[in-house]
């Protein structure tokens, strides 16, 4: 059977949750105004929802086979499992800013991770590949809705000093879902029923929303404008289509004529959204905001470096099972040194940041993340371990601290009454890269395969789509040039000189 891909994260990213704060900050000068210092426990709440995700994610793909003999269908038939869950993010995720705001972040948030969690109980009781799909586009909504939002109720309750410990606060478990999912799933698929995968979702998400009710402020903003109804088709249909094209594109189920149709939808659609975004004060997805050349640049920079980081956490489980001969278990205790990285970055971002800038920062830890994920192609069975480990512990670390970097820049210079649909933006954003990033990969695997002649995806087809993956991501660095030297010095704690009248 040749099918080597397995479906992207959501995102994310993202790119992506607990203390009562002051909730009476209403302006742009108040908001930086420091507050409580309980953004550790409000960044754990939030990112708790993010686990659950990323976890859900990584460990379906390891139990597709098991599920699909359960269904009696194909293996290849189970992709629909995946690309609805996506299908529904990328439909939903644009929305998730005017909703906040509508009917408070905390609000949506916990019922975002109720729908999620209803989802997740109705798949592990799905009797066939037809009710699985529903389950999972019930999934997808409360996803769209849980990280973005979650995201922005960090951003209105922690205090511009402290964003940059609370963003790598939330990192942490949201890089650790993707390197845990492949063992957990090998485990519960060997061990227990498949239907754990899901059922596992169900302490998360209650603890998660007993937390947030009891601990996160209720907090409401008018939005701006109506809902943009229209938009949020056009965008839909674009980011579907772009999911869905590419997606099963990569994985050989559509032709390259077909791939091309349905990516020209995607093109027409985004078009077609553009002209209908620019008669609007408040469109679903705000592109004005690229204006910003702190938010733009980070959305750039952090796009070509998420192509990376949405590939790795599939490539290398795959990486060490097909071509090194790993159990599920093996591989994930090898790839479990990146998630060791990510930690110890829990705690060394903010003074890194606070000391050498953002700027100087991204421009070259761009260049050594990316160099040392691009060793990996270079792995073979005769490397000690402990070599593996170390490339893998300080990668991990040196892009644990890239992604920090980018989630904080990004929301420097955004207005208070713009900053939930600039949560919503970037986390499209993510979305679409993490997922462009194992479709890229995947295709990479497909081609490489067809064209050696191999029977199954050897050692040279991983080695060969790590390095086109971190080609792509070595741009980010001359892109994080543009950024200004001043660019987040107000989150690092520093005052901008006044020039003087002599």
């Amino acid at each position: 059977m040749r099918n080597y891909s397995f479906s992207p994260l959501p995102g994310p990213e993202m790119l992506p949750a607990i203390m009562p704060v002051d909730i009476s900050v209403t302006t742009a000068a108040t908001a930086s105004t420091p507050q409580p210092r309980n953004f550790r426990v409000l960044a754990v709440i939030v990112a708790s929802s993010l686990f659950m995700e990323q976890l859900d994610a990584t460990v379906l793909t390891t139990a597709l086979p098991t599920m699909a003999r359960s269904f009696s269908v194909a293996p290849l038939h189970m992709s629909l499992a995946l690309t609805s869950y996506l299908l529904s993010l990328a439909i939903f995720i644009p929305a998730s800013g005017w909703v906040a705001d509508r009917y408070g972040a905390r609000n949506i948030f916990c019922i975002s991770i109720g729908i999620f969690t209803l989802g997740s109980i109705l798949c592990g009781l799905a009797g066939s590949l037809e009710v699985l799909v529903a389950a999972r586009l019930l999934q997808g909504l409360g996803g769209a809705m849980m990280v973005p939002v979650g995201r922005l109720i960090l951003l209105r309750n922690v205090a511009k000093t402290d964003l940059i410990a609370a963003m790598s606060w939330l990192l942490v478990p949201a890089l650790l879902g993707p390197i845990l999912g492949p063992p957990v799933g090998g485990f519960i698929v060997t061990y227990l029923d498949w239907r754990w995968i899901f059922y596992i979702n169900v302490p998360i998400g209650l603890i998660g929303v007993a937390l947030a009710v009891w601990l996160i402020p209720d907090i409401k903003e008018p939005p701006k404008g109506g809902f943009d109804i229209l938009g949020l088709l056009l965008s839909g249909i674009a980011l579907a289509c772009l999911t869905f094209g590419v997606e099963l594109g990569g994985r050989g189920v559509f032709s390259g004529a077909q791939t091309l149709i349905v990516i020209g939808i995607a093109g027409i659609s985004f078009a077609l959204y553009l002209l209908h975004a620019r008669r609007l004060a408040s469109p679903i997805l705000d592109m004005s905001l690229m204006r910003i050349p702190t938010f733009s640049l980070s959305v750039i920079a952090g796009a070509l470096t998420r192509i990376t980081g949405g590939a790795m956490p599939f490539l290398l489980p795959m990486m060490m099972q097909l071509g090194f001969g790993m159990s599920a278990a093996e591989s994930g205790m090898v790839t479990f040194m990146s998630a060791i990285g990510f930690m110890l970055m829990k705690a060394g971002a903010t003074p890194i940041l606070r000391r050498y800038g953002f700027r100087s920062t991204m421009v070259w830890n761009a260049l050594f993340a990316t160099a040392l994920i691009a060793v990996c192609a270079a792995f073979r069975p005769a490397w000690p371990l402990w070599l593996m480990y170390a490339v893998l512990l300080a990668g991990g670390f040196l892009q644990s601290l890239q992604f920090a970097a980018y989630n904080t820049i990004a929301y420097a210079d955004i207005p208070r009454d713009r900053m939930s649909s600039a949560t919503s933006f970037y986390a499209t954003f993510q979305q679409l890269m993490l997922s462009l990033g194992i479709c890229l990969s995947s295709g990479v695997l497909h081609l490489s395969v067809t064209l050696s002649g191999h029977e199954h995806a050897q050692l040279s087809d991983f080695s060969l789509a790590i390095l086109v993956v971190t080609a792509i991501s070595f741009f980010a660095s001359p892109v994080s040039l543009l950024f200004p030297k001043t660019a987040g010095d107000d989150m690092r704690g520093i005052t901008p000189r006044v020039a003087s009248d002599d």
